[in-house]
């Protein structure tokens, strides 16, 4: 994976306000991999259904 899918500075001020720790760098890669992999089996789920939408839905389960 080359691109980062989430917003640092999101991400980090989440992190800081919900547990006042720091975010170490390698959380953005680990979290944009596991985005991915969310996107592209949400992909595949409307496509079995016949759309070309990506819903909520296709998220779950």
């Amino acid at each position: 994976m080359a691109d980062i899918l989430v917003v640092a500075s999101k991400v980090k001020k989440f992190i800081r306000e919900k547990s006042g720790m720091n975010t170490s760098a390698e959380i953005l890669e680990v979290l944009s991999q596991k985005l991915e992999k969310i996107c592209l089996d949400a992909i595949e789920k409307a496509k079995a259904d016949g759309r070309k939408t990506v819903k909520g839905r296709d998220l779950e389960g």
